[in-house]
């Protein structure tokens, strides 16, 4: 809602907004846009009586505010509404949806189409390093957009992504997320399928085709399909073996015409990989020099909280990621192995999402966390909002790990967690927090804690 409410103020428009206490970065985002936020909501906030109320999707349907927007009869819309009429309807939209990867490969797209010159519009989910923001209005054709699966409004029930018009869309995954939102894997499914369907018949669908759930879903395009992945039978591939380590990924990319080229990735990770495919064919289908896209990859830095390496401290490095899902933890976890090989790799998750702590992904995260070093585990954050049979097990959790050969821990609480890790840490250790919430500011506070006092 914030870089929302800067892009319109940059449009020209009067923007005023109702928020609890803000705080850096978004308070000193909106100040610097010259938007002063109001604190809290009432009903005044709408004198004067404005033309439009955007409402976003954490307000509830007896907020005073919104209450006081239908009994005046303002009209109101939801963030994506917004993002649609004001952004995309005389754009090209590239909409970058799925369940992993969403950021990151919005980042790169936005990054190479910055680089390469096309000035594009975008939103990104997250705050990219090296760019100016994680938002611009642009002047090119194209409009890069974080496609969020989640729902719109109070009164907008529908995903995010279906206001989105993508003229080209990007579908990295499509495993089970949101179950407080979706009942059931079908559930989500029927999303994807609807918004592969808005795609026009000159449209283009690039798809991960090493997904059998993501090909299934293919089939439902009337447009163009290009596929990537590591397997031979897509059209965008790595060909040959791809090298990972401190500085990067390295790898022979075969393009959409079927010609190669060497490219050098400046994030590591089979994760980040992939991402690098899915950004690649986009730009390349709409005509960007392979050379061009290539070089601008070797200048991508990432995006902040994935995989971010905050410093190193007595010898200890903090990396601060937003692994949630069982799936990401994996690869996370994997790639961590590339960047520090032959280090321990602790990593300390806070499962905060309704999603994460559930009993449904039990298994998963079984397999996921077996390739980490240690691990210590914060309590389920939101316990008390599900039953026993629905709540992740730690307990057995940290009894399976330990049988596999990997420590765990459960935490009563952060603090106590922090204590234990900066207790057990030792030089060469690399700790890992994954959360997609701040976990208590636990990776800036273990820098803090290991850092020496003067």
């Amino acid at each position: 809602m914030a870089p929302l409410a800067c892009l319109l103020k940059g449009l020209g428009h009067d923007v005023r907004g109702s928020d609890g206490l803000l705080y850096p970065p978004m308070s000193t985002l909106l100040g610097g846009a010259g938007i002063e936020p109001m604190v809290d909501f009432t009903p005044d906030h709408l004198v004067p009586r404005p033309d439009l109320v955007i409402v976003g999707n954490a307000v509830p349907r007896d907020n005073p505010e919104a209450l006081a927007t239908e009994e005046m009869g303002i009209e109101r819309i939801s963030m994506p509404q917004a993002l649609s009429r004001f952004f995309l309807a005389e754009r090209k939209p590239l909409v970058i949806a799925g369940t992993h990867g969403k950021t990151t490969t919005t980042a790169m797209a936005s990054w190479i189409y910055q680089e390469c010159g096309s000035d594009p519009g975008y939103l990104i989910g997250g705050v990219p390093l090296g760019m100016a923001g994680s938002f611009s209005a642009g002047t090119g054709d194209r409009f890069v957009i974080e496609g969020d699966e989640y729902n719109a409004a109070y009164f907008d029930r529908g995903p995010k992504f279906l206001h989105y018009q993508p003229q080209t869309l990007v579908l990295t995954s499509a495993e089970y997320d949101h179950a407080d939102l979706y009942p059931d894997p079908e559930a989500l499914l029927s999303a994807y399928r609807s918004l592969i369907e808005l795609l026009p018949e000159d449209g283009l669908l690039i798809a991960y085709g090493d997904s059998a759930a993501v090909r299934k879903l293919a089939e439902r395009a009337e447009c163009k399909v290009v596929f990537y992945g590591f397997a031979e039978d897509n059209t965008v591939a790595p060909s040959g073996v791809v090298e990972y380590d401190h500085e990067g990924s390295r790898f022979t990319l075969r393009d959409v015409d079927g010609t190669e080229i060497d490219v050098g990735l400046g994030v590591t990770g089979e994760h980040n990989v992939l991402d690098a495919l899915a950004a690649w064919a986009a730009a390349r289908m709409d005509g960007i020099p392979a050379a061009d896209v290539a070089a601008a990859l070797e200048r991508f830095s990432g995006v902040k909280r994935r995989m971010e390496e905050l410093g190193t401290q007595r010898e200890v490095t903090v990396v601060d990621d937003f692994a949630h899902h069982p799936t990401a933890v994996a690869k996370t976890l994997q790639a961590l192995h590339s960047r520090y090989p032959d280090q321990r790799i602790v990593a300390l998750f806070e499962p905060r999402s309704l999603t994460a702590g559930r009993s449904l992904f039990q298994e998963e995260y079984l397999e996921a966390f077996a390739t980490a070093d240690r691990v210590l585990f914060a309590p389920v954050f939101h316990a008390k909002r599900l039953t026993d049979n629905e709540r992740l097990d730690l307990r057995q959790l940290s009894t399976d790990l330990l049988s596999r050969g990997v420590p765990a821990t459960i935490g009563k609480n952060t603090d106590e967690l922090l204590e234990l890790a900066l207790k057990e840490a030792r030089p060469g250790d690399v700790l890992v927090t994954m959360s997609s919430g701040d976990f208590a500011s636990m990776p800036q506070r273990l820098i803090e804690g290991l850092t020496p006092k003067q």
